[in-house]
C-alpha cells in the first residue's frame, strides 16, 4: 500500500467477514471423520473409498494453492474470493446429496478446488489493507478463525449425526458460506490485479503435478508405510517434478514463483517456521482423538468438547505474544513459542492410562499457548516480504508447504505412533485375524478385547497405545525445540516491511 495511502476504514469489519467465512473450512477439516462410519454403511463405500473422501480433498487443495494464488494476482482478488466461497457451498450440497462413492469424491474433489482458492487468496488479502504492524494483529484473527473450526467439527459433526441424515454435515457450512458472501461483497474493497501479468502455464502444470503426487506419497506412507511402492514411487516421482518446476522458474521470463523471493531471510524462515510449527501441532491433534476415545471411551461429540484447550489457548497466547513482540521483536517471540510448545509435548509424554481429563487439558492448553507465540508472528514475518501484487502466490507458496509439512508430519507421527503400538501391545492367546486387528489400530483393539470379554487385552491396548502416543510427542517436542534453534538464528526480529518503515521515520526523526 502506497505512503499517501490511509488505510480501508472497513478493513476490520472485512477481516471479520473473513474470519466468518473460515469457520467453514476448518469445521470441514475434521467433520468428514465422524461421518465416515455411516458414509461406509449408507453409501456401501469400502476401505479405499472411505480414504479416498478425504484425500481428494487434501491433494486437489495442495495442488491448487499456487495456481489459485497466481489468479488471485491477475485478476484481484475480491471476485475470485467471492466465487470461490459460492463455490465451496455449492461443492457442498453436491456432497450432502451425493448418491454414491464415486459421486462424493468428486464432490470433496471439488470443495479442495474452493478451499485452495479461499487460502492463499484470504490471506494476500491482510498484506494489502493492513499495514506492516496491523497486519500481525489480522494474522492472528485469520489463524484463530482457521482453528476454531477443527476441534468443532466433531461437536457439531457428532451432533447432527445424532440428529439428522450424513449429508447435514456438509450443508453445515452454507450458513457460513451465506453470510460470508454477503458480507465480503458488503465490505471487502475491491483490490485491483495486474491483468498485463504472464501466466506460466508450464509453471503450473509442473507445480500441480509435483504438489499432487508428493501429497499422495505421503498420505500413502502414513497409510501403507514408508516401504511401499504405493508410497515412494508418488513420492520420488513428486520430489523429481518438483527439482524440474524449479529449474524452469530459473530459466523462465516470467515465472509462477520468483525464486528471489527466497534470498528474503523473511520469507523463507518465517515460512518454514510456520511450517514446523503445525509439524509440532499435528503430533497432539494427531494422537489426542483416538487417545481421547480407545483409553477414555469418549464419543465423536466428547472429542470434540476435549480437544477445545488447544484453541482456548490459542486465543490466550495470542495476545500476549503480540504485546511481548513490541517490546522484544518477532524472533523472541517465535523462540519462545516454539519452548513453550516443546514444554507442553514433553509434559504430555508423562500421561497415563489413568489420569482425568484435567492433567490432559493443561498440556494442551500449553500447546495452544505456544502456538499462538509462534504461528501468527512467523507467518506474518514471511508475509511482510510480499510485494502486494504478488501476495497472493506467495501466500500461495507459503500455504503450499504448510499443508506438505502437515502431510508429512502425519505420516511421519503415524508411523512412529503406529510402531511404538504394535509393539507394545499383547496379543498373546487370540485368534490370528483377532491379533491382526488389534495391531492394527487402537480403536479396532479396543472394539475386539469388548467382542472376546478380556480386560487383560483391553489394558493392554490402552497402555500400548499411551506409549505410542508417548514416543509421538517425543518427536515433536524434539521438532519444537529444532525450531526454537531455527528461529534463534535465522529468523529476522521484525517483518521487512515494518523494518523498512521504521527504518524511514528513523532517518526523518534524525
Amino acid at each position: 500500500m502506497a505512503a499517501d495511502q490511509s488505510p480501508d476504514p472497513r478493513r476490520w469489519w472485512a477481516l471479520g467477514a473473513l474470519a466468518v467465512a473460515l469457520l467453514a473450512l476448518g469445521l470441514d477439516v475434521t467433520i468428514l471423520n465422524v461421518a465416515l462410519p455411516t458414509l461406509a454403511v449408507d453409501l456401501e463405500a469400502s476401505t479405499g473409498e472411505l480414504q479416498w473422501f478425504a484425500n481428494a480433498y487434501t491433494l486437489v487443495l495442495a495442488a491448487g494453492l499456487l495456481p489459485a494464488g497466481l489468479l488471485g494476482d491477475k485478476f484481484g482478488t475480491k471476485k475470485l474470493l467471492i466465487g470461490a466461497m459460492a463455490l465451496f457451498g455449492a461443492a457442498s450440497v453436491a456432497c450432502a446429496y451425493a448418491g454414491t462413492a464415486e459421486l462424493l469424491i468428486a464432490a470433496r474433489a471439488l470443495l479442495g478446488v474452493g478451499a485452495a482458492f479461499l487460502i492463499p487468496l484470504s490471506m494476500s488479502v491482510l498484506t494489502v489493507l493492513f499495514p506492516g504492524k496491523e497486519r500481525a494483529k489480522a494474522i492472528a484473527v485469520w489463524s484463530a478463525a482457521m482453528a476454531v473450526g477443527i476441534p468443532l467439527g466433531p461437536v457439531v459433526g457428532g451432533w447432527l449425526l445424532d440428529n439428522f441424515w450424513w449429508g447435514s454435515v456438509f450443508l453445515v457450512n452454507l450458513p457460513f458460506v451465506a453470510v460470508g458472501v454477503v458480507l465480503l461483497a458488503w465490505l471487502l474493497p475491491d483490490v485491483p490485479g495486474r491483468r498485463g501479468q504472464r501466466i506460466d502455464y508450464v509453471g503450473i502444470v509442473l507445480s500441480v503435478a509435483g504438489l499432487a503426487a508428493l501429497t499422495y506419497g505421503l498420505v500413502e506412507a502414513g497409510e501403507q508405510g514408508w516401504g511401499s511402492v504405493e508410497a515412494l514411487l508418488p513420492i520420488f516421482a513428486g520430489l523429481a517434478v518438483l527439482a524440474a518446476f524449479v529449474a524452469w522458474l530459473r530459466r523462465v521470463r516470467y515465472p509462477l514463483v520468483e525464486l528471489s523471493l527466497f534470498r528474503s531471510a523473511g520469507f523463507t524462515w518465517g515460512a518454514v517456521l510456520a511450517t514446523v510449527a503445525s509439524f509440532a501441532l499435528m503430533g497432539a491433534m494427531f494422537v489426542l482423538p483416538q487417545f481421547f476415545q480407545a483409553v477414555g471411551g469418549t464419543d465423536a461429540l466428547e472429542t470434540g468438547l476435549r480437544l477445545l484447550p488447544v484453541v482456548g489457548g490459542l486465543i490466550v497466547g495470542v495476545p500476549i505474544a503480540d504485546r511481548l513482540r513490541a517490546a522484544f521483536g518477532a524472533k523472541v517471540v517465535v523462540a519462545a513459542g516454539f519452548v513453550i510448545m516443546a514444554a507442553g509435548l514433553a509434559l504430555g509424554t508423562t500421561t497415563e492410562v489413568s489420569d482425568g481429563y484435567g492433567f490432559v487439558a493443561v498440556w494442551v492448553s500449553v500447546i495452544g499457548i505456544g502456538l499462538g507465540f509462534t504461528l501468527p508472528p512467523s507467518m506474518d514475518v514471511a508475509m511482510g516480504a510480499l510485494r502486494s501484487e504478488r501476495s497472493g502466490v506467495g501466500s500461495g507458496m507459503l500455504q503450499a508447504m504448510r499443508q506438505v509439512g502437515g502431510t508429512l508430519g502425519v505420516a511421519i507421527l503415524g508411523t512412529v505412533l503406529a510402531a511404538s503400538y504394535r509393539a507394545g501391545v499383547d496379543t498373546a492367546g487370540i485368534p490370528a485375524k483377532a491379533a491382526a486387528a488389534v495391531e492394527d489400530t487402537a480403536a479396532a483393539g479396543v472394539s475386539v478385547a469388548d467382542q472376546l470379554g478380556s480386560p487383560v487385552l483391553l489394558t493392554s491396548v490402552r497402555e500400548a497405545f499411551v506409549g505410542g502416543m508417548t514416543s509421538t510427542l517425543w518427536v515433536c517436542a524434539g521438532v519444537a525445540v529444532v525450531g526454537a534453534v531455527l528461529t534463534l538464528a535465522f529468523l529476522p526480529p521484525r517483518p521487512e516491511d515494518v523494518g523498512e518503515a521504521e527504518s524511514e521515520y528513523d532517518y526523518v526523526a534524525g
